[in-house]
């Protein structure tokens, strides 16, 4: 029935930093939209192509979509000169599995990625990578002003993240101002998030997020991690119908 799609756009802004590790901060437009069908099946802007599971206590979805990029100069709200000669991280399919338990109030949940092999003979930023999140999670407010939920959580690469986002090859050391650096993978960052949801009635909602990551000593040692401290602050407009 036609009451059981939905539908869902999404505007407004975002404050990051121009890659994992930067100093330099760049703001830019948020806009997205979801399509969810009766059954479950999901077309979302940031995830892909995908299906989700949600009961009282259990929620399971699995997607296909396409990884982030980090170009090696700066262009537009993507990359940074710091990186040039690094070579730049194209963006490839990727395979997403995300669950989540409820225990009361809080929530625990997990993120899985796979992201496929880009070029085999670019392994230094093409290689396949597999990434885990572990969060837990609890509102802090709920009532006339919205909600407020809180969130720790700790992510963790293979080595092929890790050399792909952090490491320098001997090749990309001699084609730009970083010396070599060789990773094994483990712990990326620990983190937390602050989101604050507002209804505006039964169409409208504004969200914004605050969020800090940590780098790991794996990760926070690379010579092209500037801060380890990473924060970013985003805010945007929900229409649902």
């Amino acid at each position: 029935h036609a009451e059981d799609w939905h539908y869902s756009l999404r505007a407004g802004a975002a404050s990051a930093l121009r890659y994992s590790g930067s100093a330099e901060r760049v703001t830019g437009p948020l806009l997205g939209g979801e399509i969810v069908s009766p059954y479950g099946f999901f077309l979302d802007t940031q995830k892909g192509l995908g299906w989700a599971f949600d009961e009282d206590d259990f929620g399971l979805s699995v997607y296909v979509g396409a990884s982030d990029v980090r170009k090696d100069r700066k262009s537009g709200l993507k990359g940074s000169d710091e990186l040039i000669g690094m070579g730049s991280i194209k963006s490839r399919p990727l395979l997403g599995l995300d669950g989540t338990y409820h225990m009361g109030p809080i929530i625990l949940g997990a993120s899985y990625e796979h992201a496929l092999e880009e070029d085999k003979d670019e392994e230094d930023t093409g290689s396949a990578w597999n990434r885990l999140k572990l969060s837990i999670s609890a509102p802090f407010y709920e009532g006339d002003y919205g909600k407020l939920v809180g969130s720790l959580n700790s992510q963790f690469g293979d080595s092929n993240y890790m050399r792909t986002w952090y490491g320098v090859s001997n090749v990309q050391a001699s084609r730009s101002k970083f010396k070599a650096y060789d990773t094994k993978g483990g712990l990326v960052s620990r983190g937390a998030d602050l989101t604050w949801s507002l209804p505006i009635n039964d169409e409208w909602s504004f969200t914004t997020v605050l969020a800090v990551q940590y780098l790991g000593d794996k990760a926070g040692d690379s010579p092209i991690v500037e801060k380890r401290m990473q924060t970013s602050v985003a805010g945007q407009v929900v229409y649902s119908f």
